[in-house]
C-alpha cells in the first residue's frame, strides 16, 4: 500500500535579514512563519501519513516565541507523523530550538548521529533517520542499509552529495541502501525526483527564498511512496520569489517590454530587472521603477542598453557601410509597416555586428 507524504527542508526560519531593516527583517519573518501553514495545509491537502523535515528548519539556535509557537500549532494539529532530521543550522546540540521545544505526539526528532528508526505497521512503513549534533557531521549514509523485510522503506537525511563536512552522501551509498525513498535536505534548489539503483531520492529546495541567490518559485515535494515506486511531484508556495531578469527592449518599449518581463502583479515577488539591446533614447530606471513598484514587493531596475543614433545615418557615403544602408533604407521605405520593422531591425543588427557588439538572440516580431 503506497505512502502518503510530503517533504520539506531548509526553512530557516528566524533568519536574521541582515540587509534589511529592523522593521523589514521582522516582516519578513513573519512572512516566514505563514510557510509552515501553507506546508500544514499541503499536508492536509494530501491527505499525507507523513511529513518529512530534512534538516535547517531553523536558522539558528535562536528562535523567537513567535516562531515556536507558530511551529507547534502548524504541526501539532496535523492528522499526519511528522519526521525531523537536525542539519547544520538547527544541530540537536543541547542548545538548539529541538531541546526547548514541547514536542507534539506527533511529531518526532531524530537526536543522534547514529541512524535509528520508527516502525509504523498500521502504514506497513518504517522511517529511518538520523541528526547533526554539531554544525558539521561524517557521513551518516555510510554503510547503511534498510531491513528489506517488505515494508516501504523511507529516510529523513540533511547531508550533502559531495565531500564535506556536511554529511556528505555519495551516490554509491544511495544505491546500496536498499531504502525506498531517500528525503533530503541542504540543498536550496529543488533536484526533482532522482534515482540510483533502486532507490528514488531528491531535494525539495527550500520552501520560501530568502534572497537574489535562491531564485525562482519554491516549494516542498508531495506524492506516494511504495515498495520500489513512487509517485511524486513539486507543489509550489506562496512565499516570498526573487528573480533576476535580462530584458531586451530592441525595438520596443522599455516600460512594455518590463511588464511583460514581471507578468501579473505578485505582492510577495522580488525582481531584479537588466535592460538591455538598442534604444533610440537611454531609459529612465527610475520612471520605471515608480511604475512597477505597486505590482510586487521589490524591484530594481539597471540599464545596461545602448543609444543607437539615426539608423540611416551614413546612408550613401562610400563605403560598403554606406551601400549597405543605402539599400536598406530603400527596401524599408517601399515596404509595409511590419516588414519595415523587420527590415529596421536587421539592419541594427547587421551594423552592430560590424561594430563588434554582443547582441542577444534576435527576435523579429
Amino acid at each position: 500500500m503506497p505512502v502518503r507524504i510530503v517533504h520539506t527542508a531548509d526553512l530557516h526560519l528566524d533568519s536574521p535579514f541582515g540587509g534589511l531593516s529592523p522593521e523589514q527583517a521582522s516582516a519578513r519573518r513573519r512572512q516566514q512563519r505563514g510557510i509552515l501553514y501553507q506546508i500544514a495545509e499541503v499536508v492536509r491537502r494530501e491527505r499525507a501519513d507523513l511529513l518529512l523535515m530534512a534538516g535547517d528548519l531553523f536558522d539558528s539556535s535562536f528562535t523567537y516565541r513567535e516562531t515556536d509557537e507558530a511551529f507547534l500549532d502548524a504541526f501539532g494539529a496535523i492528522p499526519a507523523q511528522v519526521f525531523i532530521a537536525p542539519g547544520n543550522h538547527d544541530p540537536f546540540d543541547g542548545a538548539g530550538p529541538y531541546n526547548k521545544l514541547e514536542l507534539p505526539e506527533n511529531v518526532h526528532v531524530f537526536s543522534s548521529e547514529s541512524i535509528s528508526w520508527f516502525d509504523l505497521p498500521a502504514m506497513h512503513c518504517r522511517v529511518w533517520g538520523a541528526g547533526f549534533m554539531a554544525p558539521e557531521c561524517r557521513s551518516l549514509l555510510e554503510g547503511f542499509s534498510a531491513k528489506g523485510d517488505g515494508a516501504v522503506e523511507i529516510m529523513v537525511l540533511h547531508g550533502d552529495l559531495s565531500s564535506g563536512v556536511y554529511c556528505p552522501i555519495s551516490r554509491e551509498q544511495i544505491a546500496r541502501s536498499g531504502l525506498d525513498y531517500l528525503a533530503l535536505g541542504h540543498v536550496h534548489g529543488c533536484s526533482g525526483i532522482l534515482r540510483e539503483g533502486r532507490t528514488f531520492y531528491a531535494y525539495p529546495g527550500c520552501p520560501e527564498g530568502r534572497g537574489f541567490d535562491e531564485p525562482g518559485r519554491k516549494g516542498v515535494i508531495a506524492g506516494t511512496v511504495d515498495r520500489g515506486a513512487c509517485a511524486l511531484r513539486f507543489v509550489p508556495l506562496q512565499g516570498a520569489r526573487y528573480e533576476s531578469l535580462e530584458v531586451d527592449v530592441t525595438g520596443g518599449d522599455p516600460m512594455a517590454r518590463a511588464l511583460a518581463a514581471i507578468g501579473q502583479p505578485e505582492a510577495q515577488a522580488h525582481y531584479r530587472l537588466t535592460l538591455v539591446g538598442e534604444t533610440s533614447h537611454a531609459p529612465d530606471p527610475a520612471v520605471l521603477e515608480a511604475t512597477l513598484k505597486d505590482r510586487c514587493a521589490q524591484i530594481t531596475v539597471t540599464d545596461n542598453t545602448r543609444v543607437i543614433a539615426d539608423l540611416w545615418a551614413g546612408a550613401g557615403e562610400d563605403s560598403l557601410r554606406g551601400e549597405f544602408l543605402a539599400r536598406m533604407e530603400r527596401r524599408c521605405e517601399q515596404a509595409d509597416p511590419e516588414q519595415a520593422e523587420r527590415i529596421r531591425l536587421a539592419a541594427r543588427f547587421a551594423l552592430g555586428a560590424m561594430d563588434g557588439y554582443d547582441f542577444p538572440e534576435m527576435e523579429l516580431p
